[in-house]
């Protein structure tokens, strides 16, 4: 997936001053490779769903709004639980936060194969997505407190890199299984290669040196963490931040949703195979995502935003034209613009907040999982009304509004540099 992960953790008081890792040690090689298999094979298991709605519409006779389900449930759950696998990761430890979130969710991948039916599926989703929040929610504090600040940007790099390449990975196999055998085959794959990943993930991701349970009891814990968050949450520009979260990722996510199903018409016809093929332009997301960060980096975060909302814009109108190589196009240019605002959006909320900077990236993750959940299943109404038409024009008033909001931030003083 994109870079759908943050710092949500906030760090505690060192353990120990313990050497950190550098890059190219032995070490370091080993604790990047482990960090970015970890992050292909969560984000592989929680999209590989998604290229397979119009087989669960076919076997259990469902609309494309209640398959896209499938999604939203564990997209749902991965946002509400981010936050609470943080804390738990402050109180129990990085790694056992890490391993225990991989090792269930191959778990959960594997028995929901079994289901019996499509409620039963969808429950195995949502757990699903409620313990991989233990992997985007701990994996970057991690990294930031046992790797050497000179390297550390290398290693956050290709833990990125993990996540994109896995949520575009795991649509790509999904579509091409899905196209000879059954779902229940493709959750067996991803859930056998996520297994994998979890014993190499345990055997070479060494426990925390430079970290230590938070002190103090859980009820002082949770008020500091009511009262920070009450005060992201009142903060004006961080409100509006949140909400192009929830636009971006939410627009995102119900374009893939329904792309298969519109490119399974006429006059397309395209098999599930060719239809995944489109999930190839996830290719340009770390492009975008680096362009666009030094870019808002020299003229400012207020001059691109509402740049690439527009792109994304731009991108799903083109879509409309009933021409494959149009509809490509259309594809790429909303993926650019969603890597590209999401890496300006999530970098600008690092800036804005005042403190309790983790706990800021874990609010607006949150809100930006909820967007996946919510708007990839409203869109899906849409298509029941008026197919891709009715998608298109809803996502094209959604992103309409993140531009508004993008210029409306331009106007909004920064409590500190932004």
């Amino acid at each position: 997936m994109p870079s759908d992960a943050s710092a949500v953790s906030s760090a505690a008081a060192p353990a120990a001053d313990h050497a950190r890792l550098k890059s190219g040690t032995p070490e370091f090689r080993k604790v990047t490779r482990a960090m970015f298999v970890g992050g292909f094979s969560v984000f592989a298991m929680l999209h590989g769903a998604q290229p397979l709605m119009p087989m669960f519409s076919q076997e259990f006779g469902l609309s494309p709004a209640s398959a896209s389900g499938v999604v939203s449930v564990a997209t749902a759950a991965l946002a509400f639980a981010l936050i609470p696998a943080s804390i738990l990761a402050d109180r129990l430890g990085r790694k056992p936060i890490m391993v225990g979130g991989l090792a269930l969710v191959a778990l959960f991948t594997l028995i929901s194969a079994a289901s019996e039916g499509f409620s039963q599926l969808l429950f195995w989703r949502a757990l699903q997505g409620m313990v991989l929040a233990g992997v985007p929610a701990v994996a970057m504090a991690y990294l930031s407190e046992e790797v050497e600040p000179s390297s550390l940007g290398y290693a956050m790099g290709l833990y990125i890199a993990g996540n994109s390449m896995g949520g575009m990975s795991g649509r790509l196999v999904a579509s091409a299984l899905g196209d000879m055998a059954s779902w229940r085959t493709v959750m067996v794959t991803l859930g056998v290669f996520g297994m994998c990943a979890s014993v190499m993930f345990l055997k070479s991701v060494p426990r925390s040196r430079n970290f230590a349970p938070t002190p103090g009891p859980w009820r002082d814990l949770l008020g500091t963490l009511r009262r920070d968050a009450a005060a992201h949450l009142s903060d004006p520009g961080l409100r509006w931040l949140f909400a192009l979260g929830f636009l971006i990722m939410g627009c995102f996510t119900s374009t893939y949703n329904y792309l298969a199903y519109h490119l399974a018409e006429a006059p397309f016809h395209l098999r599930p195979a060719l239809a995944g093929a489109v999930f190839m332009v996830y290719l340009v997301g770390p492009v975008a995502a680096t362009w666009t960060g030094r870019l808002a980096d020299k003229l400012g975060r207020r001059q691109v935003m509402w740049i690439t909302m527009l792109l994304m814009l731009v991108g799903v109108l083109v879509t409309l034209i009933s021409h494959l190589a149009a509809i490509v196009v259309g594809v790429v240019l909303l993926t650019f613009g969603f890597f590209a605002s999401h890496s300006v959006v999530s970098s600008w909320v690092g800036r804005r907040a005042s403190h309790a900077r983790g706990l800021a990236s874990a609010l607006y993750l949150t809100f930006y999982y909820l967007g996946a959940g919510v708007l990839g299943w409203a869109s899906g109404l849409a298509w029941g009304l008026d197919g891709w038409s009715g998608v298109a024009g809803v996502l094209a008033l959604c992103l309409l509004a993140g531009v508004g909001i993008a210029l409306h931030l331009r106007r909004i003083p920064p409590p500190v540099a932004a």
